[in-house]
C-alpha cells in the first residue's frame, strides 16, 4: 500500500529535529510569528507533480512506491523543477552539483520517524488519511488567505 506524509502544524514545537535528521537537507521548519505556528516544509509528493512535467530529460519520475525521485544520471541541472515546485521544496547543491529533494528515505522518512510531537507522520494512503491531509491543508491555507 502507498503511503503519504501528513503535516500537522499545530503539533510542531519548532524543535527542528526533522531538519537535523534529513540527509538531503530537504526539510525546513518555517515559523509564522503572526499565526503563532511553525510548519515543517518538505516535498509533499504531489499527485500531479509539476516538477516531473517540466523536466526536459524526464529525470524526475515516480519509483515503485510512488515517491517522486530524481535520477542523477539523467538530470542536467537546468533547475526548471525548482521553478515549477509551488512549495519551493527542490534545491540545487552547487557543492554536489545536483538537484536535492525529499526521497522519503527509501520509504522510511527519518523526519517522521524522529518527530517527537508527531507533527510529521508517514501513514497509509487510505481515504481517511488523504481526507485528513486535505483538511490540514485547507486549515493552513485559511491562516494565510488575504481578505479582499
Amino acid at each position: 500500500m502507498n503511503k503519504i506524509l501528513i503535516i500537522s502544524p499545530e503539533k510542531c514545537n519548532n524543535c527542528k529535529t526533522c531538519e537535523s535528521v534529513c540527509s538531503n537537507s530537504a526539510v525546513n521548519v518555517i515559523t509564522f510569528e503572526e499565526a503563532e505556528v511553525s510548519v515543517p516544509v518538505m516535498c509533499m509528493q504531489c499527485e500531479d507533480a509539476s516538477c516531473m512535467k517540466v523536466c526536459p530529460r524526464k529525470a524526475i519520475s515516480r519509483d515503485e512506491n510512488s515517491t517522486v525521485v530524481v535520477d542523477p544520471n539523467k538530470c542536467i541541472g537546468c533547475k526548471l523543477c525548482i521553478s515549477a515546485c509551488s512549495l519551493g521544496n527542490i534545491h540545487y547543491s552547487s557543492r554536489q552539483k545536483k538537484i536535492l529533494k525529499c526521497s522519503l528515505c527509501d520509504s522510511n522518512p527519518l523526519c517522521a520517524k524522529y518527530c517527537p510531537t508527531r507533527a510529521i507522520e508517514y501513514v497509509d494512503a487510505v481515504k481517511s488519511n488523504i481526507n485528513k491531509k486535505r483538511i490540514v491543508a485547507a486549515k493552513f491555507k485559511e491562516l494565510f488567505e488575504v481578505e479582499q
